[in-house]
């Protein structure tokens, strides 16, 4: 969680924010907290999405829909503006951290009677929404949280209202919705969905649970070919506990006629009690303590009245007094009972690093006290020209093939004065992000003025971007110049998934016996590239080689050293910061590793081969895929 700034308001609604959780597609969440204590999450739309109408009218439609289903088994809706300037809607925090968190990453396959009281769990939340009139769409492992109490299904319903919206407007009423992977044949097909199709994604929810793969298989073999698998094929059961395969078989019958309701899946089903593995529930404990921490040094800095600068409850200005011992007491079973609040922003769909913000910014909403609570005034409708916005990357120095200085620059739509750039900037040694306000803007030309540096890399060694002016010369092309220096942007891409998928994955470097000799086994260097946005760290590289004595001899220890880099650039190549290292995972006396790089893969002897070169003149490292 971030604090909030002086951009923000300190409410929304009758919720008082407590700090940001992030950013995404839909707009920006707030942590906040209602006048009765609880905690809850408020989504405010993007303004791009707030401007169309097909969008508000399905957003109201869904929202409305939602708050019918009653939290039962689900995130509760607790308030909500769909008429706003900016829409927003609060929804109760789940404490738990996502079903693919739980099992892709760190306890694994669950057992069968924890799976079993998990369906009975999610047909029992599913009956709630089907009665409702809804149809999830997108029931997959991350939508779905384990909490001490049992499961509870997340982001549906405002996700679809999202998601069915294009640069067009409305997708047409046979556009697919859904996760490949995850999805019924029906889905696959773009035919009308009912309950039913819910029941089928429950069913490769379960053989997830149980085994830690899809029954289908995932896009990293093509979405096509798995889309074909889901309609046609039969599921792979090989590795789940014969005690399922009768429950399981139910649920994926290609026939939705053929499949059980939810309500039959919750009479038919026994449950298990305590229903999560004990190594499950201490994890659940050590969350706790984390984001008691963590929200706890947020209401130390806001005992006082203040959040960043705004005014807290009451008149502006006005001290807050500080809490009784009781008061004290209830706040804490309060985040307790929270208790991953933030673990959904990092294992759900909050997590999303770096997404320029055109909803913040607003003089309107600077300083704004607790007492205005209103709907979120919202900075005017922009005077951006629809033809720059989005991400655009350059090449300040070197050539676009061994590129020596990059950008990037996200741009968003805004009023004159807010904040609707979002920059990267990368050199041989360092990597800088922050956000540039607007300065001027028409059909032609861009011009941006004071910076803040919102991140370092190393830290302490940026300085805000100069003023920057955009000038379009195509659709796809602009010009950057600031001061002297000029270069040619190129339009590039968005979004929590951009890095192309085959550099995805683990890949090794071969020793050669001729450099390393007989001793070629204590060697190893392995990078993984994992999916996400710019800003996130999807490099990570492990280093294993002999630790020498003074003299520089091998000794019999070896040093493991890890390092990650944070994604700066999405073209070809792919452009990462100056690599750092993971303490927790390194030994002491692991040599630095702080130069940026570019990623490129081409076929070497008939193989795969990654070619990880520094932003520098020297040799790339070469990777072959595990």
């Amino acid at each position: 969680m971030e604090p909030l700034n002086a951009e923000d308001p300190v409410s929304i609604g009758p919720f008082r924010l407590l700090g940001r959780l992030g950013a995404g597609g839909m707009g920006r969440v707030f942590l906040a907290r209602s006048a009765g204590g609880r905690t809850v999450a408020v989504k405010v739309v993007h303004a791009e999405l707030a401007a169309r109408d097909e969008f508000r009218r399905r957003f109201a439609r869904e929202v409305a829909a939602l708050e019918q289903v009653g939290g039962t088994g689900t995130a509760p809706v607790l308030g909500s503006d769909t008429a706003a300037e900016s829409p927003w809607v609060a929804v109760g925090y789940v404490p738990g951290p996502s079903l693919r968190a739980v099992v892709g990453e760190e306890f694994g396959p669950l057992p069968a009677a924890t799976v079993r009281t998990l369906a009975s769990g999610l047909a029992r939340a599913l009956t709630h929404v089907h009665t409702a009139g809804l149809v999830h769409r997108d029931l997959k492992p991350s939508n779905v949280l384990l909490t001490v109490d049992g499961p509870r299904i997340i982001d549906f319903g405002i996700a679809r209202a999202v998601e069915t919206v294009t640069d067009g407007g409305l997708t047409s009423t046979g556009a697919v919705v859904g996760s490949p992977g995850f999805m019924s044949p029906e889905q696959v097909r773009g035919e009308k969905l009912t309950a039913a199709s819910d029941i089928f994604c429950l069913g490769s929810v379960l053989v997830y649970a149980a085994t830690g793969q899809a029954p289908f298989g995932t896009a990293d073999s093509g979405v096509h070919a798995t889309m074909f698998r889901i309609a046609h094929d039969e599921p792979d059961l090989g590795d789940l506990p014969a005690e399922l395969a009768g429950l399981v078989r139910a649920c994926l019958a290609k026939d939705p006629a053929a499949r059980p309701t939810a309500a039959e899946l919750v009479e038919t089903i026994t449950v298990a009690d305590p229903w999560l593995p004990a190594e499950v529930l201490a994890r659940l404990g050590r969350h706790a303590a984390l984001v008691l921490e963590a929200e706890a040094t947020t209401s130390a800095g806001t005992a006082d009245g203040t959040a960043q600068g705004t005014a807290g409850p009451g008149r502006p200005g006005d001290p807050t007094p500080p809490p009784t011992p009781k008061a004290r007491r209830r706040r804490r079973g309060g985040l307790i009972a929270a208790a991953t609040a933030l673990v959904l922003a990092a294992a759900a769909t909050l997590t999303y690093v770096f997404w320029p913000d055109p909803g913040t910014g607003g003089d309107g909403q600077k300083n704004r006290t607790a007492g205005q609570t209103g709907e979120v005034s919202a900075r005017p409708s922009g005077i951006v020209a629809a033809s720059f916005l989005g991400a655009w990357e350059g090449v300040q120095s070197g050539s676009a093939d061994h590129p020596r200085e990059t950008a990037r620059i996200e741009i968003g739509q805004g009023a004159e004065g807010s904040k609707v750039a979002v920059y990267v900037q990368v050199s041989e040694e360092r990597l800088c992000m922050g956000r540039s306000r607007l300065v001027s803007a028409d059909e032609d030309k861009v011009v941006l003025g004071e910076s803040d540096v919102t991140t370092s890399v190393p830290a302490q060694r940026c300085t805000p971007a100069a003023h920057q002016t955009l000038t379009l010369r195509s659709p796809d092309v602009l010009e950057w110049s600031s001061g002297a220096a000029k270069a040619t942007f190129r339009k590039a891409g968005t979004g929590t998934s951009v890095v192309p998928e085959r550099l995805l994955g683990r890949w090794r470097m071969e020793n050669d016996p001729l450099i390393f000799g007989e001793n070629r086994d204590r060697y190893s260097d392995e990078v993984t590239i994992t999916q996400g946005p710019v800003g996130a760290a999807v490099f990570r590289r492990v280093h294993v080689y002999p630790r020498t004595d003074d003299e520089g001899n091998e000794t019999s220890e070896s040093l493991v050293c890890t390092f990650t880099a944070i994604l700066a650039g999405t073209g070809t190549p792919l452009v990462v910061g100056p690599a750092t290292s993971v303490p927790e995972a390194s030994d002491r006396g692991c040599e630095r590793a702080d130069i940026s790089g570019y990623l490129s893969v081409d076929r070497f002897k008939g193989r795969e081969r990654l070619l990880v070169f520094p932003m520098m003149d020297g040799e790339p490292g070469e990777y072959y895929r595990v």
